[in-house]
């Protein structure tokens, strides 16, 4: 974790930060976190947000991801049960991807919250008005209170309409027992991810990260997770069985 830091402090500096510009940010934050960014990650967080992270307002910087594809994309505001859900949602409505996510919550009670995004071809935006685009739209949908936006309901594809796939449920305990590991495998289709962030926030579960893939029409997703639920063995059972449900509807 000390070898992160000072690769991030080295990196801050190159941004032109004071040597001590991060300190104060950088207590709001515990082990965790530092354990689970890369020190390009942590810099640019402290870049961005070591004046501000005690604003009220949601924040939402957008860049370039390292690879030259998709966009990397950081929020910032007070943490909720539906956020993770609010965000998937606004994805999936541009037509956007979520390939990665790292979900954090910081000793304030802020979430700070990192996204891998994949823009389809189809979208020839210039990626500049796109960055524009998702700072300010996101940042507007995450300002308002009122209840989710209904999911999407978009087609089946043809092949799994004809060939679905069954879906499966699998929750386990990690290595270190503080952890759980959700794997999902389910015929891929808009709103899918949404559906299930709202299931995991209806049983009061948090999610600290998400790997999304997509193979074609079948999508294999696994987060980790945390939660009074995944303890007890019928909150558990219940929660399996929900999931399975919102991975049948087409």
């Amino acid at each position: 974790m000390d070898e992160r830091q000072h690769e991030a402090q080295r990196l801050m500096r190159l941004y032109g930060l004071r040597d001590d510009a991060h300190l104060a940010f950088w207590k709001q934050l515990d082990t965790v976190y530092f354990l689970r960014h890369e020190a390009r990650e942590i810099a640019w967080h402290a870049r961005i947000l070591h004046s501000r992270f005690e604003q009220e307002e949601p924040l939402v910087r957008a860049r370039l991801s390292e690879s030259g594809e998709g966009l990397q994309v950081l929020l910032y505001c007070r943490d909720r049960p539906d956020l993770f859900a609010r965000i998937c949602s606004f994805f999936e409505r541009a037509g956007y991807s979520i390939l990665d996510a790292k979900i954090y919550t910081t000793l304030a009670g802020y979430a700070l919250d990192s996204f891998y995004i994949y823009i389809p071809e189809q979208h020839d935006e210039h990626y500049r008005d796109l960055i524009g685009y998702v700072e300010y739209e996101l940042a507007a949908k995450l300002a308002e209170s009122g209840p989710l936006p209904p999911p999407m309901n978009g087609r089946l594809s043809r092949a799994l309409k004809h060939f679905p796939l069954p879906p499966q449920v699998l929750i386990r305990a990690d290595d270190k027992q503080k952890l759980h590991i959700l794997s999902l495998v389910a015929g891929d289709r808009p709103g899918l991810l949404s559906r299930i962030a709202r299931v995991l926030s209806h049983h009061g579960i948090a999610i600290h990260s998400a790997k999304i893939m997509t193979l074609g029409d079948r999508a294999e997703d696994t987060f980790t997770l945390s939660g009074a639920a995944l303890n007890d063995p019928k909150s558990l059972v219940r929660l399996e069985a929900d999931l399975m449900e919102t991975l049948r509807v087409s």
